[in-house]
C-alpha cells in the first residue's frame, strides 16, 4: 500500500508517496512556496493560500499520474501560523506564518512599552511567543483586522486537508492547536476560562481531534488525515527509535527534540504533544541556517564592495572548504542570536576574542558553526538527565546538516554521540505518510510503525 505525505513549508512544499511495506520513498516532488506577500509593515509576514493550494494540487497530480494509486494522504506544515475562512470553509485572509512579528509590538495605550504578547501572556499565566497562532488573532483582534466574514482559524495545512476533502469547517489535532498557544498540555484542549481571559471566542477555533484520525476523502476517494506539527513529523519521519535519540534540525532556524513519556515543565523548553502519546521537549532556535546564510551574504557584499565583482555564485562551498582547513588555534567564540531568541526578540549576537592571528575568515566560518551548535546544546544541558543517560545517537536533518561536514562532525564532537543523518531527506512529508498509514490501521499506532 502507498500513502502520500505532504508537506507545505515556509519556503518550499514536498510531496512523497512511500511504500508502507517497505518504507521506501517512491517518488518524490518539491515546488518552491512563491506564496508569499509584499507588506508595507516589516512586521509582517505574510502569504497567499491560494497559490499555496494550488502548487499542492499540482503536485498531487504529479504524484497521482500514470495510474498510480495511493492509500491515504497525510499532510504537516508550518506550524503556529494561521487564516481565516469563511462559512463556506474558503480562505478570508493571507496566512498569517510563524515569522510574524506583530505580537512583539508595543501596546499603544500602556506607558511601560508592554507588548501585545507579553501582555497576553501575562493576563492569561501562558507561556507565548511572538508568531503563535493566537497570539497574532488577538492583536488582529485588538486593532479591528479580523474580516467581518471570518467564522474560523486554522493552520494552512488544515486548511490545505480541508479543501482536499471538500469541507467547510477544518478540523485540527494536538499538535497544531498547541502550537496556537493559549492550548492546556495536560488536558489536550483548549480551556474556556482562559480564551475569555484573552477575549477570544471558541467558535473561532477547529474541532480538536486525534492525530491520525480519517476526516473525510478526496475527490478521488482518497482517505484524507488531519494535520499534524511538522516539528512532530519530522521526529517521526527520522528516528528509528523515539525513545532513545535525539532529533537536531538546522533548516532556516534551528531545533533539538526529545521524547518524553510524562508532561515536563522545564523553563526553556518548549513541550510539544506528540501523535498517539507522550511529548516532545523541544529547545527551538532561531538562529541556524538563516545565521550561516547571513555570513554567506556577508562575504558575498565584500566579494562585490571591495573586489570590484560582479554578485558572485553561492559561496557556501568554498566556506565549507575553508571550515574543513582552518586551523583552530585561537577560536573566535560568535553568539549567533542576529534575529534575536524566542524569549527575548532584542537580543543580539557578538563576536568575542577577536585578535590578530584569528580574525580570518576561516576562522569566522567556524565560529558562527560553533554558536549556531552552542545554542543547541545549551538546550540539550536543560533535557532531564535520566534521559540523556538513555540516548544512543544524534539523528540529524534539515539542510543545514545535510550540507555541511564541519557542522556534523562538529555537533558530534560537541554531544559527544555519533551523528546519523536522518534516510529521508523530505522528513516532515515521510513522517506526514507515516501518519497516513496509521489512520488507515496499516500500523496499530505512532509508537509501532516497523516495516519488513
Amino acid at each position: 500500500m502507498n500513502f502520500i505525505g505532504l508537506d507545505i513549508g515556509t519556503t518550499s512544499i514536498c510531496g512523497i508517496i512511500m511504500d508502507a511495506e517497505s518504507g521506501k520513498i517512491l517518488n518524490s516532488i518539491t515546488k518552491s512556496n512563491n506564496a508569499s506577500i509584499h507588506s508595507i509593515h516589516p512586521w509582517e509576514f505574510i502569504q497567499d493560500p491560494g497559490v499555496i493550494l494550488k502548487i499542492v494540487f499540482e503536485i498531487l497530480d504529479q504524484l497521482t499520474s500514470g495510474g498510480v494509486h495511493a492509500a491515504g494522504i497525510g499532510l504537516t506544515g508550518q506550524m503556529h501560523g494561521i487564516l481565516y475562512v469563511d462559512d463556506a470553509g474558503n480562505h478570508v485572509s493571507p496566512l498569517y506564518t510563524w515569522q510574524d512579528q506583530r505580537g512583539n509590538l508595543p501596546i499603544n495605550d500602556t506607558s511601560d512599552g508592554e507588548t501585545y504578547v507579553s501582555h497576553l501572556s501575562r493576563i492569561t499565566s501562558m507561556p507565548l511567543a511572538t508568531g503563535f497562532g493566537l497570539v497574532t488573532h488577538n492583536y488582529n483582534l485588538q486593532n479591528g483586522l479580523i474580516p467581518e466574514n471570518a467564522a474560523c482559524i486554522c493552520t494552512i495545512a488544515d486548511y490545505v486537508a480541508m479543501k482536499l476533502i471538500g469541507g467547510r469547517k477544518p478540523m485540527m489535532d494536538p499538535t497544531n492547536a498547541a502550537s496556537l498557544g493559549l492550548f492546556n498540555l495536560e488536558l489536550m484542549d483548549f480551556e474556556a476560562h482562559t480564551l475569555e481571559a484573552a477575549g477570544i471566542e471558541w467558535r473561532m477555533l477547529p474541532e480538536i481531534v486525534p492525530a491520525g484520525t480519517v476526516i473525510g476523502h478526496s475527490q478521488a476517494g482518497i482517505p484524507v488525515t488531519v494535520s499534524l506539527g511538522d516539528n512532530q513529523t519530522s521526529f517521526l519521519g527520522s528516528v528509528s527509535s523515539i525513545t532513545d535519540s535525539v532529533l537536531l534540525n538546522v533548516g532556516t532556524g534551528s531545533q533539538i527534540s526529545m521524547f518524553s513519556k510524562r508532561f515536563l515543565t522545564i523553563e526553556s523548553l518548549d513541550i510539544r504533544p506528540f501523535p498517539g502519546g507522550g511529548y516532545l521537549l523541544v529547545g527551538a532556535s532561531l538562529s541556524g541556517g538563516k545565521s550561516y546564510a547571513l555570513l554567506e551574504s556577508f562575504f558575498r557584499e565584500v566579494c562585490v564592495q571591495l573586489g570590484g565583482l560582479e554578485d558572485p555564485d553561492s559561496l557556501y562551498a568554498r566556506m565549507s572548504q575553508l571550515a574543513e582547513k582552518a586551523v583552530l588555534d585561537r577560536e573566535l567564540h560568535v553568539q549567533t542570536q542576529f534575529y534575536g531568541s524566542r524569549s527575548d526578540p532584542n537580543k543580539r549576537g557578538s563576536i568575542k576574542g577577536i585578535d590578530s592571528l584569528n580574525f580570518t575568515p576561516g576562522h569566522l566560518i567556524i565560529g558562527v558553526i560553533d554558536g549556531i551548535i552552542a545554542e543547541l546544546y545549551q538546550f540539550y544541558t536543560s533535557f532531564p538527565n535520566e534521559r540523556k543517560q538513555q540516548f544512543k545517537t544524534l539523528i540529524g536533518s534539515g539542510n543545514g546538516i545535510r550540507n555541511n561536514a564541519t557542522l556534523r562532525q562538529r555537533l558530534s564532537t560537541t554531544f559527544n554521540l555519533p551523528l546519523q543523518i536522518a534516510a529521508h531527506p523530505e522528513e516532515a512529508a515521510y513522517g506526514a505518510s507515516l501518519c497516513a498509514s496509521v489512520g488507515c490501521s496499516v500500523f496499530p499506532d505512532f509508537h509501532h510503525i516497523r516495516f519488513h
